[in-house]
């Protein structure tokens, strides 16, 4: 990573220079704000990500595991004698346990046990802390240094082990283990060397393609030499030159060097060599023929040709040979610059490419939506557009130069995904993977970045995608309930209805009483055809949440639609709805159930039943206005489906005291002229009608027994927020279970006159 390239941490927590590695060019645009990046990595610093099972790097004979997230675990501690925890330690130790996503609780505690140099406290905290925040990289090598200085250096190597399992993108984890090894083994063993050169592979199998992975190639080329193999050092540098990093020039200039500090021979692959040893011998051939032919011409009569030494190869020869590996080397060189040019704007957009707990402004979050698009886009380029124009390039970053020391050339065209073999970078998914990886460093908080992983992993492989959502979900964002909701969908899509369950109810302990969980786990179940299951979950719902008389109301309007609905039960839907109005029988929510469920039943026996209910409405400390729509809509039903006149009467009189009882409404109630100005309603047969005036005063024996067209136009009722769900779900919470008004039919179901 960027903030890994620039400062090494030692063990007591202080920046120092690296001595890994140096880079002796850097580029010309100023670094993106190092200084800024080092103070941060001081408090706590954090390096790279998880990744799933990626694809063979190029070149790479042997590519190492990618370790489950669920087997990651801290390496067991070693007992010592050192007795009694530090003071103050059980108190910081409880604070953070207690609140432990408040990252500065768990730094205090870390700080405390590392200034009483406590072995058994730090490794305590530490191994909790790792646990929790397992992207900090600094504090895995503070764990590493701690097992060393204490002499336990086979503790310290599985500390680096367990934490470039959990962060293989760490280029300075990778570089610390690899000191730790070269530190602690017998070179004079022959295994050793080879233990050695395959954590190299390993490390830039994991993390060589990273875009600041330059001081871990620079240390393998510089081990490869001290070894004495030369040509393993030249293998080296030809992968890194076909890999975009930050120093990209500085590795064609070390092979430049390398080259000329040594015979062909010595660092050459033998089939290259012999290749161009013959090509260049056979080209010298003809330039002495077209020679010797000159001279002879101009030579005095008589006079015999000089003898040229054969079989030798002479320095001129090696130096042909030098010149041709160095055409074909750049045309390599000219081909990865370009890539570096496409991606270096969207590079330098990345001012935190490290994980910390401080939110990320918005500019930094595009900047890696942006970059991800590009990336994204370059790969369906390459699948689809085998032969891209030259210069073309794919988005605004392609328009920014790339550094070099010496002026730089135009720009090289994209490479075709069929090129030779001396192409520098194909767009393929595993570049693809590495971004989305480095991403998820930085951007381990935010929800959106590991759904579009999993967007993209999905079609290729479900076990990847599935993999991603759980390290998502139990690892970085264990209180974000979307995310865990978003894989049990997933995993209900694609037939695990065991694991939806599993996910749904660990999130649910998780997070108690959170409705939007306990609403997905009731309609998973009805969805599977557990009907039984579904309603024992919304029961239980009901019953826990007595205390709490708005969620105890949602959750029995809930339940009781089930029973209705699919469980074609009216009499304990209604049983439900009767017990939560005796919890809240200032509910009008309940209310309206209530009467919905015995409006929508036979008309001959509910009669009723719907005028107890309007009754017990009238009766319960509910607002005037919403009286009055009761009362409206009992006069309605009356209308409708009386069956006397009496009985119609009665209910129109009832009506009437209410209006004079609550004051100055009996006329807008009655004929809705304050709701409609034009006096116009809509007929069931969606016509038009005109609604008839007021009856005058001097009538006052001629009662209206017929309630104003409104109430069934849905205006007052969709106005009042009474008459179904709308305004319930309307609340932040329940926001997305929404339901349309039930007494609003026209609206529904007639399209417009």
């Amino acid at each position: 990573m960027a903030a890994e390239g620039c400062e090494e941490m030692s063990g007591n927590g202080e920046l120092e220079e690296s001595s890994a590695m140096e880079a002796t060019e850097t580029p010309s645009p100023p670094p993106t704000e190092m200084e800024e990046m080092a103070v941060e990595m001081a408090e706590e610093n954090g390096g790279g990500t998880m990744t799933p099972e990626a694809p063979e790097a190029p070149e790479v004979s042997e590519v190492a595991p990618v370790p489950d997230p669920s087997s990651f675990s801290v390496p067991p501690t070693v007992e010592d004698e050192e007795g009694e925890l530090p003071v103050d330690f059980e108190r910081l130790w409880k604070a953070a346990h207690d609140n432990p996503q408040d990252f500065t609780s768990w730094t205090d505690l870390l700080q405390y046990c590392e200034q009483e140099s406590h072995i058994t406290a730090s490794r305590r905290a530490l191994a909790a802390f790792l646990t929790r925040y397992p992207l900090c990289y600094g504090y895995w090598k503070k764990f590493a240094d701690l097992e060393r200085r204490a002499g336990y250096n086979d503790k310290a190597e599985e500390v680096c082990v367990q934490g470039l399992q959990a962060i293989p993108l760490s280029v300075d984890l990778w570089i610390h283990y690899i000191n730790l090894l070269l530190g602690t083994l017998d070179m004079n063993l022959p295994e050793s060397p080879k233990r050695i050169r395959s954590v190299f592979e390993d490390a830039v199998t994991a993390a060589g393609l990273d875009f600041h992975s330059d001081r871990l190639w620079d240390l393998y080329v510089e081990w490869e030499k001290e070894q004495g193999d030369m040509k393993a050092a030249t293998a080296v540098l030809d992968r890194v030159l076909k890999v975009p990093t930050q120093l990209y020039n500085s590795h064609y200039d070390k092979f430049k060097a390398h080259l000329n500090a040594h015979e062909p021979k010595e660092v050459l692959p033998p089939d290259e060599y012999e290749e161009l040893r013959a090509s260049c011998r056979q080209s010298q051939k003809a330039e002495r023929a077209e020679q010797a032919q000159e001279e002879e011409e101009e030579r005095p009569p008589g006079e015999e040709e000089p003898a040229t030494p054969e079989g030798n190869d002479t320095e001129e020869l090696m130096q042909k040979i030098r010149e041709q590996v160095l055409v074909r080397r750049d045309k390599v060189y000219q081909q990865n610059e370009g890539e570096v040019r496409k991606r270096w704007h969207f590079e330098d957009g990345i001012k935190r490419p490290y994980f910390h707990v401080k939110p990320l402004d918005r500019i930094q979050l595009r900047a890696w939506h942006s970059y991800l698009d590009w990336e994204v886009a370059q790969l369906t380029k390459d699948t689809k557009e085998p032969s891209p124009e030259p210069n073309q390039e794919a988005q605004e970053g392609s328009e920014v130069m790339a550094p070099a020391p010496a002026p730089a050339p135009a720009p090289a065209p994209a490479p075709a995904p069929e090129a030779s073999e001396g192409d520098a970078v194909a767009h393929d998914d595993h570049r693809v993977r590495i971004l989305f990886e480095r991403c998820l460093i930085a951007c381990a908080l935010y929800e959106e970045f590991w759904t579009r992983y999993v967007q993209y992993l999905e079609p290729q492989s479900l076990d990847e995608a599935r993999a991603v959502y759980k390290r998502a979900c139990e690892i970085h964002l264990t209180h974000k309930h979307t995310i865990h909701m978003q894989w049990a969908t997933f995993e209900e899509r694609h037939g695990d209805l065991v694991e939806a369950r599993r996910v749904l109810e660990a999130l649910e302990k998780t997070l108690p009483g959170l409705a939007v969980v306990r609403l997905r786990r009731a309609g998973l179940e009805r969805r599977a055809g557990r009907l039984d299951e579904s309603e024992a979950l919304l029961r239980e719902a009901v019953a826990e949440s007595k205390e709490k008389p708005s969620l105890h109301a949602f959750y029995s309007i809930k339940l009781a639609r089930l029973l209705l609905k699919l469980g074609r039960n009216p009499g304990k839907a209604r049983g439900v709805l009767q017990e939560a109005l005796e919890i809240s029988p200032d509910n009008g929510k309940l209310h309206m159930n209530l009467l919905e469920l015995e409006v929508s039943g036979d008309p001959r026996p509910s009669a009723e039943a719907v005028q107890e209910c309007v009754t017990r409405a009238l009766a319960a400390p509910l607002s005037p206005h919403t009286k009055i729509l009761f009362s409206q809509r009992g006069l309605q039903y009356a209308e409708d489906y009386g069956n006397s006149i009496q009985s119609v009467l009665s209910v129109y009189e009832e009506h009437q005291k209410l209006l004079k009882e609550l004051g100055g409404k009996k006329r807008g109630a009655e004929n809705g002229d304050s709701e409609d100005p034009e006096k116009f309603s809509k007929s069931e047969d969606g016509s038009a009608v005109a609604v008839p005036p007021q009856v005058p005063p001097t009538m006052p024996h001629v009662p209206i027994t017929t309630p104003p067209p409104p109430m069934m136009g849905g205006d007052v009722s969709a106005q009042s927020g009474y008459g179904g769900y709308g305004s319930w779900y309307q609340q932040p919470q329940y926001g997305s279970y929404g339901y349309q008004n039930t007494w609003n039919y026209n609206q529904g179901y007639y399209p417009p006159s």
